[in-house]
């Protein structure tokens, strides 16, 4: 290289020194004559011509400003670019001018310098603005955010499924909100990465800017965006950040109200094209560090971002620029309009209700910019929005939807994953729309193979919203406005061992709660059909059974002819951490279980699954169908969460988060005597607020700790006889730096 430098550009006495390179080597070259910097490519006829036309543009640059920008040195032929054999090799190589000042990413960071960011960027795009190209213009490549879909094959390069549902969520993110758009957005071509170690800053301000090489033919605001990826995404405020050089490069070069509405999704987007091709480069080339110097912090930022409301964003980013937040309706308002059609009998949470529009993982989104952490919904078990759910149904629903009437393979595919997670002797699967669906069959089921009416149920169970549901939950039946119970069910007490009629305090508890549920049995008048409970009461509170109290329970049913069911609605797919069914904790095996809710993350299913002999009862009679059961687009969405739970291990993620969650609980109960009992399993947890030293309910405590969080963020709901107990049972994508969040706002409340 020293004899090409000297007959090429009379350099003598030359001091080399080589650089990081994504693609293509870079040199530092040092003479008495100045610094260079000279660039080698592989020799391809696309890269020559790339090349040229980069040049081209540097030359129209230097023609405006010869000190913010790299300038070609022509070698002694006055080319610009040359194809010159290099340790044996043919390259493609050029001289380029040195530019002196410190890296963006070493200079300490300040709004003066961010603004001189934003300034800057906005002169080279007016600089550039009458600048055209057209083998520029013809790029189509994986760094450009406009074709972001050129990086989809490299996220299954990415080692880690949760962090690959990330990058998916914001590739789909942009496909819902940049793409509609994109013919409206201005295109020219930008200089494509500004990134701290591209961008030059001496005297605190920015000075020069280099590296070409990912010119590209784009959207204007792109250049915003990637700029603002690199310069924010190590920052605890981004928002702010951003904001400093929104408004600098707005006051050079107006920003559209469009591009706004979409910056958020750009940032996002970009940083996935990052994180894609390190992983990718981490497979082909795992010696290059230089393209994994950014990865740390580009996966610090998209987590980040989840917690961020786009909405907030973007007002953030009008009030930047100058540009009205858009009206929105308030949540009194919006509910007054719901309130013109629907009952006012269906509710709504908290004092102050939330007038939701977006969700993403274990986060909610109002309309006004806020967000809220969900600790309460255990419905989007994988977490809100999951990409691989909503693809997985999007694809189905564009391929086939029609009834099990038709045979297609989605039905007996799914019935085998999913029966697959249980004994064997549950084996025959029933398909239908909601939990409460499934309670009403699971009845007909027993009552079909028994030949008999009365069933039995546990204290304070729900089960549904059907007639049949409810006749079976006393947490309808005997709420004050409800029906009542019927005569043919017989309701056994919750063996609640924290302030029931038997407590820990007394030895086999679980046993001596048991004896009684088996005299109730006994002394029936009519031969029970079903008993059927939940492994965890939810409604009456997350109360666990006692331990050993299924077992004996489910021996005296089927002793006399019943059969066992176990409602694993709330309680099943893993939720409970140390079981995926909440039933394996007693060491029992049902001959029905329900499901419901997780089992599609909110998408409208439910299940049954039985023995065999239950399934053969039932067939002697009237056909069962169900129109939308089992349709093609339910099991394509029920295959995809069983799919993500096992990826992501979900299930470990549930006890390894749920344990740590607890024991945080108990320790707050050491510190705050309101807190009479933390019970529950995995992300399935209930906080039994009592007054002080009593086991008496609080219940006005209760809903202003519930209220409280809300108001900061934080969602949560009561339940329970006495509506006193704080229940938990977030997605299963809940981290423990949430659980801290949530633990640190539940502190400060009880100490206020």
């Amino acid at each position: 290289m020293e004899e090409v430098l000297n007959d090429e550009f009379e350099l003598e006495d030359v001091d080399i020194v080589r650089l990081d390179g994504y693609d293509n080597s870079n040199y530092l070259v040092k003479s008495k004559l100045g610094k260079y910097i000279f660039k080698t490519y592989p020799k391809e006829e696309e890269i020559y011509h790339f090349v040229l036309a980069e040049n081209a543009l540097l030359g129209h640059l230097q023609s405006i400003n010869n000190e913010s920008y790299p300038q070609p040195i022509p070698f002694k032929d006055t080319s610009y670019v040359k194809v010159l054999q290099l340790n044996g090799k043919d390259h493609i190589c050029r001289m380029l001018s040195f530019l002196e000042g410190d890296f963006l990413g070493d200079a300490n960071p300040s709004e003066t310098v961010y603004r001189s960011l934003g300034t800057f960027l906005a002169r080279l795009n007016l600089s550039l603005q009458n600048f055209s190209n057209y083998t520029i213009k013809s790029r189509k490549w994986e760094w450009d955010i406009a074709s972001l879909d050129l990086n989809t094959k490299y996220i299954q390069d990415i080692p880690n499924a949760k962090d690959r549902s990330l990058v998916n969520y914001f590739f789909q993110q942009y496909e819902v909100n940049v793409r509609p758009l994109s013919q409206k957005l201005r295109k020219q071509i930008i200089h494509n990465d500004a990134n701290e170690w591209n961008v030059l800053v001496q005297k605190n301000e920015v000075s020069g800017i280099i590296d070409f090489g990912d010119v590209a033919y784009s959207y204007l605001i792109n250049e915003l965006a990637v700029a603002i990826t690199y310069a924010c995404y190590d920052k605890d405020d981004p928002i702010q950040w951003a904001c400093y050089v929104l408004e600098s490069y707005h006051h050079i070069l107006p920003i559209q109200e469009i591009e706004v509405a979409v910056l958020y999704y750009l940032i996002a987007s970009r940083l996935c094209i990052s994180v894609c091709n390190s992983a990718h480069s981490k497979i082909v080339n795992p010696d290059n560090a230089y393209a994994s110097v950014s990865e740390k912090y580009a996966w610090q930022m998209l987590y980040h971002l989840l917690e961020i409301n786009p909405i907030y964003a973007e007002n953030e980013f009008r009030k930047a620029i100058g540009i009205p937040i858009k009206e929105v309706l308030t949540s009194s308002e919006v509910l007054a309009h719901r309130n013109k059609h629907i009952s006012s009998i269906v509710s709504v949470s908290y004092n102050k209700p939330i007038y939701m529009v977006k969700s993403a993982f274990q986060y909610m989104y109002d309309a006004y910019g806020n967000t809220f952490l969900d600790a309460y919904n255990n419905i989007p078990h994988v977490g809100h929005s999951h990409p691989n759910v909503v693809i997985a149904g999007q694809k189905q629903m564009a391929t086939l939807n029609t009834n099990t009437r038709y045979l297609y393979d989605g039905l007996s595919q799914y019935a085998e994953r999913l029966a697959a997670k249980f004994p064997t002797s549950l084996n025959k699967v029933f398909l239908v729309n909601s939990g409460s669906a499934a309670s009403d069959l699971a009845i007909r089921l027993a009552k079909a193979h028994t030949k008999r009416e009365k069933i039995m149920v546990m204290e304070s169970g729900y089960h549904g919203n059907t007639q049949a549901s409810i006749d079976i939950s006393d947490y309808k039946f005997n709420n004050p406005k409800g029906q009542g119970q019927k005569e043919y069910i017989i309701k056994t007490q919750i063996p609640n061992v924290y302030n029931g009629k038997y407590t820990n305090a007394v030895k086999n508890v679980g046993e001596r709660y048991a004896e009684e549920a088996i005299h109730q049995i006994e002394e029936s008048d009519n031969m029970i059909a079903a008993f059927v409970c939940e492994p965890i009461v939810g409604c009456a509170g997350q109360i666990p059974l006692a331990k050993g109290y299924l077992k004996p329970v489910y021996k005296a049913i089927r002793a006399q002819g019943g059969v066992c069911i176990s409602d694993e609605v709330q309680t099943g797919f893993g939720r409970l951490g140390n079981h995926f069914w909440g039933y394996e904790a007693q060491a029992v095996v049902p001959d029905i279980v329900i499901m419901g809710k997780p089992i599609a993350n909110g998408h409208p299913m439910g299940a049954v699954i039985c023995t065999d002999e239950i399934a053969a009862s039932f067939a002697t009679g009237v056909e069962f169908f169900s129109s939308f059961g089992g349709n093609p687009v339910s099991c394509a969405i029920g295959t995809a969460v069983l799919d993500v739970i096992e990826e992501e291990g979900l299930q470990e993620n549930a006890k390894e988060v749920g344990t740590y969650y607890k024991n945080c609980i108990e320790e707050l109960q050491k510190k705050h005597k309101c807190i009479g009992d933390v019970r529950g399993s995995g992300l399935f947890l209930g906080i039994e607020i009592v007054f002080e030293n009593t086991t008496k309910p609080n219940t006005e405590l209760a809903s202003e700790i519930k209220n409280t969080l809300r108001d900061q963020g934080i969602l949560i709901s009561t339940d329970g006889p006495y509506n006193n107990v704080l229940k938990s049972k977030p997605p299963l994508c809940f981290t423990k730096e949430n659980v801290d969040a949530v633990i640190h706002v539940l502190d400060e409340i009880l100490l206020s």
